[in-house]
């Protein structure tokens, strides 16, 4: 691959997540301080992302593979979203800064998909080259936090016009990306778009109770994306937005570790410690204190854990999936766990956490000041439950799959 290449899919990588970041981790924030909102409606306005995630496959299935090269769409795309974020910045009412929101995540989620496809394409061998480049994606992510953070912008709409800028260099960056054409020919269809041709695997009952358990861990995923940046800022944690780039770091560290562990422990140990990471940084969060080294040591820890909570559970049940799913059906089995995760999991979980942690405001109806002891006690006891629920998995020896 020619080094501008490989520089410029490297690029695409940083502004997709810088884009993504700049909004993403300080919404809850933003929308307490300039909407006087509660929980419930942070929890709305996150599920949208769920939404679009739903309905992403849908485009990228039935549109965007069979029509479109992929680098056009995800121009468009960006910049059609570059827009709609700036005028996120200028709203002042919440009803239609929520509808204004799903228009940008059903505009945004799509280039995901798009992004990695583009990239795949360019690749010889993904797995030694792939790393190399997404790790810019994190790099953008910690990038805009620390910015965010360090400036003071976490209830700022300046952040949507970092998003916005940033998307504005993408759109126009992607007409310049090696032409993507088409993957798929004939007619569009529903259950290819959906993954629906991977339902075969339910079969063994190995993969149901990973597939159940993998959307009941996204419950309590979502109640750190909602509420993790407001719980430190209520409790006093300064530049909490920049904090919280040490769990993407912790993240890209563990993805190092991820193949020596393989080897060690396997694919079911792996990922049970993942869930196991779960339920301890909600229980540390829990007990955090911002007035008390110790309490601090909790919080720290918390974020820190977040390389091996998503890692471990998530990327090794990417593996996993890729491994019990024939060639055929490996694709639409990978589009069926992200559309039960990040999908129909997280809804769940952004409405729920908004209706529980609202029931531990200080104040009844209060938009801030919660008690968070209380808030972080559900997700550890939901990941707990999921945990019980995966050792069924992890006991059974029939499926080949141990290691």
């Amino acid at each position: 691959m020619p080094l501008i290449t490989k520089v410029k899919l490297s690029l695409v990588m940083f502004l997709q997540y810088f884009t993504w970041g700049a909004w993403y981790v300080t919404l809850g924030t933003y929308l307490i301080a300039n909407f006087k909102v509660g929980a419930v409606e942070v929890g709305s306005a996150y599920a949208n992302l769920s939404i679009a995630a739903v309905v992403s496959p849908l485009f990228v299935g039935m549109v965007a593979d069979r029509y479109f090269s992929a680098q056009r769409v995800l121009g468009v795309l960006h910049l059609l979203g570059a827009a709609v974020l700036l005028i996120l910045g200028n709203t002042v009412e919440y009803g239609s800064f929520w509808w204004l929101l799903l228009l940008y995540t059903l505009l945004y989620m799509p280039t995901m998909a798009l992004s990695n496809s583009i990239t795949f394409k360019q690749l010889a061998d993904a797995g030694k080259e792939f790393p190399l480049i997404r790790v810019f994606g994190t790099a953008g992510w910690i990038a805009v936090g620390l910015l965010i953070g360090f400036c003071g912008f976490e209830s700022s709409p300046v952040m949507f016009y970092l998003a916005s800028g940033s998307a504005t260099c993408l759109g126009l960056l992607g007409f310049s990306l090696p032409d993507t054409p088409p993957t798929r020919g004939g007619k569009a269809g529903l259950a290819a778009a959906l993954g629906l041709e991977a339902l075969v695997l339910f079969r063994a009952r190995p993969f149901v109770v990973f597939f159940l358990s993998a959307l009941a861990i996204c419950v309590p995923l979502s109640f750190y994306y909602s509420f993790a940046n407001p719980f430190l800022n209520d409790i006093g944690i300064e530049n909490a937005a920049g904090k919280m780039t040490l769990g993407q770091l912790s993240e890209f560290l563990f993805l190092l570790v991820i193949p020596f562990a393989f080897r060690r422990f396997g694919i079911k140990a792996m990922m049970a410690v993942g869930m196991v990471a779960w339920i301890a940084r909600y229980v540390l969060f829990a007990f955090g204190d911002a007035h008390s080294s110790g309490g601090m040591l909790f919080i720290y820890a918390g974020i820190l854990l977040h390389g091996v909570c998503y890692d471990f559970f998530f990327v090794t049940g990417q593996i996993y999936v890729d491994r019990v799913a024939s060639g055929r059906i490996r694709n639409a089995a990978q589009g069926l766990i992200t559309f039960a995760t990040y999908g129909l999991g997280m809804l769940i979980g952004s409405y729920l956490s908004g209706v529980i942690t609202a029931q531990y405001a200080v104040l009844p109806g209060s938009a801030t000041q919660f008690d968070w002891r209380g808030v972080w006690l559900v997700p550890a006891a939901i990941a707990a439950l999921a945990l019980l629920l995966f050792c069924i998995y992890f006991r059974d020896k029939g499926s080949g799959e141990e290691r």
